[in-house]
């Protein structure tokens, strides 16, 4: 049972090393004088929130306290890799922080019928717990996995972590064996998580794991999405999150859904207010069944459906083999006038990580 001394022997150890806990786990922001400034606890790009990197061990201007001057939120670095991490339960923010610090993990806590039982496999509460537990994806295999697909802006993908050591099974015949992983969030129109996405991969991030199914998601999925940026009015929607993902470096300003497949994408459910959907096109049978279902579905609505087509089969694999320049020329005379300025100018936004 961790303790209040053995949370203070965390913090101060933290402090200790306050500047590489901010590059590990606020790899977005950068050293200026004696803080480190970055756009918020989420690691979003910008100065808004202040780490002090300088100062006594405890009280007024410690070193590790935290502030984020743009919504009062302040804490100690144990808060910071709480928030940043998405960890709800101490012991798991006090064993991140012994993995940092290359400490020992503090011994398990005797069994207790007050804790939690585990969540059914495949549940939505099983996706929840999935994804809180993963890491952000800057400067681990996933980062490495999009880059190696081209994939180099990664604003607003909070939607995507990391999980180092997720179980799967390599086949029928084999037992379950840990690989890292991207966990993608799958949400409804709100923003309340569904469920989850694995996509298991190299140890290195070449490239998926060499196994049956690299790829499996939990939890309820029908009508939801894993999302990236807020929608408004507009949005586009297709079904793999590395063919969104790929959409987005043209037209990166464009709000954007991946539903997972084809038939999760004729399903989509529709947010209030939208009144243009773009929908980014697989080149197979399956993808232009869904096409045909979500624009007569959204036309019903009164939300006027727009096809957007690939050259090659998908549009990652336009911007692995065509390049950039040709995806974008491509997208663009698809897309209606007005969101060529909204939606694509100034593309690529700066890289985050």
């Amino acid at each position: 049972m961790t303790t209040r001394g053995d949370a203070a022997d965390l913090s101060r150890r933290l402090g200790g090393q306050a500047e590489a806990v901010c590059r590990r786990y606020l790899s977005a922001g950068r050293r200026e004088g004696r803080y480190w400034l970055v756009g918020d606890i989420l690691n979003s790009p910008g100065r808004s929130l202040f780490v002090r990197l300088t100062g006594p061990e405890s009280g007024k201007g410690a070193v590790g306290k935290w502030t984020d001057a743009a919504t009062g939120e302040h804490g100690d670095l144990l808060d910071l890799i709480r928030r940043s991490c998405g960890l709800s339960n101490f012991k798991d923010v006090a064993d991140e922080a012994r993995a940092f610090l290359s400490l020992p993990r503090e011994a398990p806590d005797p069994p207790s019928a007050s804790r939690s039982p585990p969540a059914p496999s495949g549940s939505r509460e099983a996706a929840r717990r999935l994804f809180a537990m993963s890491l952000p994806i800057h400067g681990a295999v996933v980062e490495t996995y999009l880059r190696n697909r081209g994939i180099t802006a990664l604003h607003d993908a909070d939607s995507l972590r990391f999980h180092p050591r997720c179980h799967c099974r390599p086949d029928d015949a084999s037992p379950p064996e840990a690989r890292p992983a991207m966990i993608a969030a799958v949400t409804d129109v709100s923003g309340r998580l569904t469920g989850a996405h694995r996509t298991w991969l190299t140890p290195d991030g070449a490239g998926k794991a060499p196994i049956a199914t690299p790829r499996r998601a939990m939890g309820d999925l029908l009508g939801h999405a894993v999302r990236f940026g807020a929608v408004r009015d507009v949005l586009a929607a297709g079904e793999g999150i590395e063919t969104m993902l790929a959409l987005r470096m043209a037209l990166p300003r464009l709000p954007m859904a991946a539903a997972l497949s084809a038939a999760h994408l004729a399903a989509l459910r529709f947010s209030a207010g939208l009144r243009r959907l773009y929908i980014a096109l697989d080149a197979d049978p399956a993808g232009e069944a869904a096409q045909s279902v979500l624009t007569a579905r959204a036309v019903e609505a009164g939300i006027e459906a727009i096809p957007l087509s690939p050259t090659l089969g998908d549009f990652n694999d336009d911007l692995r083999r065509l390049g950039l320049d040709a995806l974008r020329a491509a997208v663009r005379i698809q897309i209606a006038p007005e969101d060529v300025d909204r939606f694509m100018r100034g593309s690529v936004l700066p890289e985050t990580g």
